[in-house]
């Protein structure tokens, strides 16, 4: 794990309470444990079903910002080789969500005969194929399981922001950014206005194009300026057709880029030892984002099997299934994102130069 010295305690912030927030969000939506949860705090329970699931606006920003800091630092074409940068994500992805995968199926044998209405019907190869090439909503599969879209979509815009990049190598510095940023008010101002889109990376461009620029622009002399003018930019096209998932992108995105010159005056935004538990808790987001749905359907089939369980009763089983998934998140991420991470099944095979 890396020392709290080289984490993005701006970005573990976000990472940390967008996971929390989506576990929380599908413990109300999915279930017994949905229902004792709207009765015993209905209030509560209402706001995270209806608004918990736009934290995923969250990662597609924060998504944005770490892939145009990794790809380009400061902003220059793109240097590595694009197909060994695709095969690269679509590893770092797909592995650890088919394991997760293979648990919530697991899970969802053993329970299908108690909350049947959380399992798929019918699993068809063909289906098992798409999930596998984080194809499924593209070729028309229903998902095997919750935030399979997520994955799927992390490909396609980190595919897309790299080709943006790739295409301006032979032009000046700024030629890639300045293509970023033109697709990311595209997507704001026509894709994301088209529900059909939401399975294609335009539709979701908006989020993740403002989290680049965010980076871009904190490196960039006129930056501030800059990124007024995106902001105004994002404004006129709240102001002509309102969407929250976008007004929370974009309230991130500005939080992301003050938070971001507030570390460039040295002026940290925790105390030491607060960001160094920030950072170990950040750290398996992912993991508890794929993982947390097997835990879930075991907990529900459990409250089912319950007789006359009590709306306290669910809660508490609710809470109790919400700490095992961060219990289990971090040994997932040791033994299974991580050397995901590192694995390449194709490593022995001769090389291209172009890869």
């Amino acid at each position: 794990m890396p020392s709290p010295a080289h984490r993005l305690p701006h970005i573990d912030l976000l990472k940390f309470l967008a996971a929390q927030v989506i576990v929380l969000h599908h413990l109300v939506s999915y279930g017994p444990i949905a229902d004792a949860a709207h009765e015993a705090l209905p209030q509560l329970a209402r706001a995270l079903q209806h608004y918990g699931r736009m934290a995923v606006q969250v990662f597609l920003v924060v998504g944005g910002y770490l892939t145009a800091r990794a790809l380009s630092p400061l902003g220059g074409p793109l240097q590595a080789p694009l197909p060994r940068l695709l095969w690269r994500r679509y590893l770092r992805l797909a592995l650890p969500f088919l394991t997760a995968l293979a648990f919530t199926l697991g899970a969802g044998l053993l329970v299908e005969r108690h909350v049947p209405e959380l399992v798929p019907a019918d699993i068809a190869p063909g289906q098992l194929a798409a999930h596998a090439l984080l194809l499924q909503d593209v070729l028309g599969f229903e998902s095997l399981t919750v935030g399979a879209w997520y994955v799927a979509m992390d490909l396609q815009l980190f595919a897309s922001l790299a080709l943006l990049l790739w295409l301006t190598r032979r032009a000046g510095r700024l030629a890639g950014p300045l293509l970023v940023a033109v697709l990311t008010l595209a997507s704001a101002f026509v894709f994301n206005l088209d529900p059909a889109l939401d399975i294609w990376a335009p539709y979701f461009f908006a989020a993740y194009g403002l989290g680049a620029l965010v980076h871009w622009l904190g490196l960039a002399r006129h930056g501030r300026a800059g990124l007024a003018l995106l902001a105004m930019a994002l404004v006129v096209a709240l102001a002509l057709d309102w969407r929250d998932r976008l007004a929370l992108a974009l309230g991130t995105a500005l939080w992301l880029a003050w938070a971001q010159s507030r570390l460039a005056q040295g002026r940290p935004l925790l105390p030491a030892r607060w960001a160094g538990a920030l950072a170990a808790a950040a750290q398996p987001s992912y993991a508890l984002f794929l993982l947390h749905f097997a835990v879930l359907l075991l907990a529900n089939a459990l409250l089912s099997r319950l007789p006359d369980a009590s709306a306290e009763a669910g809660l508490t089983i609710g809470i109790a299934a919400w700490a095992l998934s961060n219990a289990l998140a971090l040994p997932f991420y040791r033994w299974v994102e991580a050397p995901a991470g590192r694995l390449d099944p194709l490593a022995w095979l001769p090389r291209p130069r172009w890869i």
